[in-house]
């Protein structure tokens, strides 16, 4: 037998106890991303391969680029999961806090069973927490904590959990990128997994809405902080005036992120009813972006956090660029006193 998480041996088996007998709602966070469908599917058909009756619960739709993931798997929304009388037990992946996939969801489930996750803002909400912020996904989780319990992870589980280290490592690029995640991600080829359909799926199936979405973002970049922070914004209106919705963002942060000297790329996103969204992202773990986010009431992994919020947004984005400024200084600082 494997030993990828011994460490969350006995707590893995107590939920599995926990489960047992029990339907069960896999709840994963508000607009979906790769690893947190990648994650859903995959625990939830390793449970029912083991004989459990599951449900994957989201606030959202299944992503278009993801739909590839979920064929004959039963997916349902908020409202539906909320009208159903029945008891669940409830298992929340990928989601950094109680409320990420909602304030109704967390309702409904006011103490989920498990909390599987690998955010580091994450300070475990179930019954039963299994979180590692070294991993780079929390698809790296499942798949480790599925062989070394000997559990069946079919192709369609396969895909799914290859699916979500892809997207959260950035095809393999992030520093959260370990000898383990290749070592799993091998496995998960070897019992079905298909990186060519993979890679088409996510990154060779743009819309022509997209790429004007991607326009819009890239002739809004502002360069702060002496040029080490790339700041782009995507205004109200945008989406309906490029036919595209807020699941086609996935990924422009990146493009800010990529330029040559910046550490800090940000997202920022203006919606119709006056909230904004901002995500974050960092070529080095040292700017802690969780806790940047943190200062907004946001959170997520040191290189990578998001934060929604009521604010006027030019109040925010001096608020957000004052914060970063003042941890690149601190930045600064430990790497002077470290030489």
């Amino acid at each position: 037998m494997s030993s990828f998480y011994p460490t969350f041996s006995a707590d893995f088996v107590r939920l599995q106890e926990r489960l047992r007998g029990r339907k069960v709602a896999v709840v994963g966070h508000a607009r979906p991303d790769g690893d947190c469908i990648g994650s859903q599917v995959g625990l939830a058909r390793v449970l029912a391969a083991a004989g459990y009756d599951v449900t994957c619960v989201n606030a959202d739709a299944v992503p278009r680029r993801l739909e590839f993931l979920v064929p004959g798997m039963k997916f349902v929304r908020t409202d539906e999961m909320i009208r159903d009388p029945q008891d669940y037990a409830a298992v929340f992946v990928d989601s950094a806090d109680h409320a990420r996939p909602g304030e109704r969801l967390k309702a409904r489930f006011p103490v989920p069973v498990g909390n599987i996750d690998h955010h580091l803002s994450n300070i475990g909400y179930a019954e039963i927490n299994l979180i590692d912020s070294g991993s780079s996904a929390t698809s790296e989780i499942l798949t480790g904590l599925a062989l070394d319990h000997g559990l069946t992870i079919d192709a369609q589980a396969a895909q799914a959990l290859y699916t979500g280290i892809v997207t959260d490592t950035g095809q393999f690029r992030f520093a959260s990128t370990s000898r383990r995640t290749f070592l799993l991600a091998a496995e998960l080829v070897t019992l079905g997994a298909k990186p060519p359909e993979v890679g088409l799926e996510l990154y060779e199936r743009e819309s022509i809405g997209r790429l004007a979405l991607l326009q819009s973002y890239l002739a809004s970049l502002r360069m702060e902080c002496g040029g080490r922070v790339c700041i782009g914004k995507l205004p109200t209106g945008v989406f309906e005036s490029t036919g595209t919705t807020v699941e086609d963002t996935e990924g422009l942060v990146d493009y800010a992120r990529s330029i040559d000297g910046v550490d800090v790329g940000v997202l920022i996103e203006d919606r119709p009813d006056g909230t904004v969204k901002a995500s974050l992202r960092a070529k080095d773990a040292a700017y802690r972006l969780d806790l940047i986010a943190a200062q907004f009431n946001g959170g997520g992994h040191a290189c990578a956090a998001g934060l929604n919020l009521k604010q006027d947004t030019e109040n925010f984005y001096a608020r957000l660029v004052a914060a970063l400024a003042k941890q690149i200084a601190i930045v600064d600082q430990q790497g002077k006193a470290a030489s």
